[in-house]
């Protein structure tokens, strides 16, 4: 069988390029992804694969075998683009929407699917169960397209659920997993500290916002160092990207805004850290008489990789590929919507590498220059379709 779906692979792959560039040239935000989920459904129809549009942009499509009932894989890919300007100009396929891009390689996320889509489909008599191939819109963007998709129902017969992501840290032709805590919890800290603004000079007449901001941020920030010099399994990060103060050299203003993020690995922790910061900022503000107000935004959960089946798919993977083409590799600091299928049923996500130092394409994720090798394309519609029937 894996010789078999290798071959089929061959005689596609250079449309699963197409595809993929041609999602690359029509990058769409989170939600906003109608063109790109009118495509999915042209590809499926001209295929004869059964689907149904869900949550407005997200596109379902099943692949019976025999006995479908027997069992349920789903396989899911994500669809959005993010709100960055591209600036790959050698690119000949570069996106026409500006301000827009695909630069966390959802749409070759896409592609694969749609490949396996098309193998799989072709193989339906030779497995057994049912296919599920999940079309996920909103990924960039809270509360995260995987939990409005649970919330239709995509989950309720599923008994496995696999996903692949392009990663860059890896070069092409080699895959990664990691079992258990794979990726953080992410949550969004905002702080709005407010009391009376002034001169500079009159300090019987004002508040120190700017000062009362400032030691917040460095009390919060400090905490990481803090509870990472704890013997613990899961690391954690608090991060500051926003502090706007605007007043000027001899004003101080009467409102300070600071935005920042929060990961963990552990529900505890994340708790214990939400209370930390609270107390922090109660603290802080009675120190210099200001008044603070906290709004933490609870994003996704921890992304767990239930051990049983990334063993498994690991052991498949090199199977496929080879032992040497298939790393273990370390838990990811970043946060992917994807966690809220692994909360549900049993779930694994695993890594495709996908630079390549010789034809410079080494940029990282959420950049402006970012690109795979697209010889990546091919392993990861091959994979993921053995993976598929594998478990």
């Amino acid at each position: 069988m894996i010789e078999r779906i290798k071959s089929l692979v061959k005689e596609i792959v250079s449309e699963v390029v197409d595809i993929r560039r041609q999602i690359h040239k029509n990058p769409e935000l989170s939600f906003e992804e109608y063109e790109t989920a009118s495509m999915i459904h042209a590809f499926l129809s001209s295929w004869d694969i059964e689907h149904e549009i869900v949550a407005k942009t997200g596109v379902v499509a099943l692949i019976k075998g025999r006995n479908p009932e027997k069992k349920t894989i789903a396989l899911r890919a994500d669809i959005d683009a993010l709100p960055i300007q591209e600036e790959n100009n050698n690119c000949s396929y570069r996106s026409s929407n500006a301000g827009v891009m695909h630069a966390c390689g959802h749409d070759a996320h896409t592609a694969m699917l749609l490949g396996v889509a098309k193998i799989l489909n072709q193989l339906k008599d030779e497995f057994e169960g049912t296919i599920k191939l999940i079309f996920q819109p909103g990924e960039e963007k809270l509360p995260g397209g995987a939990s409005v998709m649970i919330d239709k129902g995509v989950l309720d017969d599923v008994d496995v659920i696999i996903a692949q992501h392009v990663y860059p840290d890896l070069p092409c032709g080699e895959v990664g997993f990691h079992a258990g805590e794979f990726m953080a919890s992410c949550d969004e800290i905002n702080i709005t500290i407010s009391g009376r603004g002034g001169h500079a000079a009159k300090i019987n007449e004002r508040c120190n916002t700017t000062v009362a901001a400032a030691k917040m941020l460095c009390a919060i920030s400090e905490l990481s160092s803090e509870f990472n010099k704890e013997e613990r399994k899961n690391p954690i990060i608090i991060a500051f990207g926003s502090f706007i103060a605007d007043g000027t050299y001899n004003v101080i203003p009467d409102k300070v805004s600071l935005k920042g993020t929060m990961r963990t690995f552990d529900e505890s922790d994340r708790k214990t850290v939400k209370d930390k910061i609270n107390e922090i900022c109660a603290e802080v503000a009675a120190s210099f008489g200001v008044h603070a107000e906290l709004f933490i935004e609870e994003g996704y959960p921890v992304l767990i990789n239930d051990v049983n089946l990334t063993e498994s798919l690991m052991s498949g993977a090199k199977a496929f590929m080879g032992e040497e083409k298939v790393k273990a590799i370390p838990q990811l600091m970043t946060a992917e919507d994807f966690a809220w299928y692994s909360h549900k049923t049993k779930a694994c996500m695993f890594r495709i590498g996908t630079s390549n130092v010789e034809k410079g394409i080494v940029s990282k994720q959420h950049t402006p220059t970012f690109n795979i090798d697209e010889d990546s394309l091919e392993i990861g519609v091959g994979l993921m379709a053995w993976l598929a029937l594998k478990s």
